[in-house]
């Protein structure tokens, strides 16, 4: 895989990089590790992932029996460790709030000699970098501009934040009614559609199969808002959610714990870790990577839902109106229903024939 252009403007300031034991936390596994293993033979590296997708190819180039002994991969939605990291190199979020919530979480475990690095494309918004840490970080200036990217350095300021972090602080909580159904949705920064019910799923929750009763898979969960519905309405369902983010799973178990629910909540490259069959499989299907559209995922995801259906199973979805889903659902999954059109969505549902 070649480098991405955060990674080479990464590596063009190798003097910055100098460090015992840095954490990265949110970078692709994309040949920077090796490079700077190679440049800088650092006592170990720590990898944090809140994606799933990189967690995998971090931990499979390096992290099994034969491969880089100092290299750590972590998947989770918080970071804990009992070292301390002289160096944080940070890929910068796609949510702004992401990256203070980042911030706070590290807190424990750096200190003010820690170097703090943020990279980024431009389109991205990590101009405004300086601006939205100059509450934590002190210093926080941008060095280079290269390849539509820019690279900040600043230093963490440990009277800024508490060395305890309490997660709970981060959730953003509202509330929504849908057909009568009152639920709690817990979010966390990141997550999709955080303060409030997206358009899009709305719509999905109300044009829903009139009955559902077996195992429902919610692909792509986010909050978990979805599933809450469905688990307050059809109390004959048992539940199944899987996203790529540990932001949103997590989100999604505190959502089910706020409507005295519970699920199946676990992490999924598409339908990789997928390994029951299901009566309904109900999504808003994510299309949206990092800073780019992506469609592939879903795509692969419509393609391949086929086999992971009971005989006579359903799937039911929202998406923009311009994405082209019917024939690749007519194609492997079987008829294919429009079920309604309204402000820019459509919902189809397909039968497995």
């Amino acid at each position: 895989m070649s480098l991405s252009n955060p990674s080479q403007i990464l590596l063009r300031n190798s003097e910055l990089l100098i460090a015992k034991t840095p954490l990265l936390i949110n970078l692709p596994e994309d040949g920077f590790i090796d490079a700077y293993l190679e440049i800088h033979q650092p006592d170990n590296i720590n990898c944090f992932s809140t994606n799933f997708i990189d967690y995998q190819a971090i931990s499979k180039k390096h992290c099994g029996a034969t491969n880089t002994k100092n290299v750590k991969a972590t998947f989770a939605s918080t970071y804990q460790t009992q070292s301390c990291h002289d160096l944080v190199i940070i890929a910068f979020p796609k949510s702004k709030a992401e990256l203070n919530f980042t911030l706070a979480m590290i807190a424990h475990c750096i200190n003010a000699e820690t170097k703090i690095i943020l990279v980024g494309e431009k389109k991205g918004g990590i101009q405004s970098a300086g601006k939205l840490t100059q509450d934590i970080l002190s210093c926080c200036q941008k060095v280079d501009a290269a390849r539509h990217c820019l690279l900040f350095v600043g230093l963490f300021q440990p009277e800024k934040l508490s060395v305890v972090f309490n997660l709970q602080e981060w959730f953003k909580k509202y509330q929504i009614t849908v057909d009568g159904v009152q639920l709690t949705i817990a979010s966390l920064p990141g997550v999709f559609s955080q303060q409030k019910l997206d358009v899009g799923t709305e719509l999905l929750l109300s044009n829903l199969p009139s009955n559902m009763t077996g195992k429902v898979l919610d692909f792509g969960c986010g909050a978990g808002v979805i599933s809450c519905f469905i688990g307050k309405k059809f109390s004959e369902t048992n539940l199944s959610l899987l996203d790529v983010s540990a932001l949103a799973l997590t989100s999604a178990q505190e959502s089910l714990a706020l409507n005295s629910l519970s699920g199946n909540v676990f992490p999924s490259n598409s339908l990789s870790d997928v390994n029951e069959h299901y009566q309904h499989v109900v999504s808003n299907p994510p299309f949206h990577q990092g800073v780019k559209t992506h469609y592939q995922a879903s795509e692969d995801f419509l393609a391949g839902i086929n086999k992971k259906l009971n005989k006579a199973g359903n799937i039911t979805i929202v998406a923009n109106s311009f994405l082209r889903y019917l024939p690749i659902m007519e194609t492997h999954i079987g008829t294919t229903r429009v079920i309604t059109k309204d402000k820019g969505f459509t919902i189809y549902q397909a039968q497995l024939s």
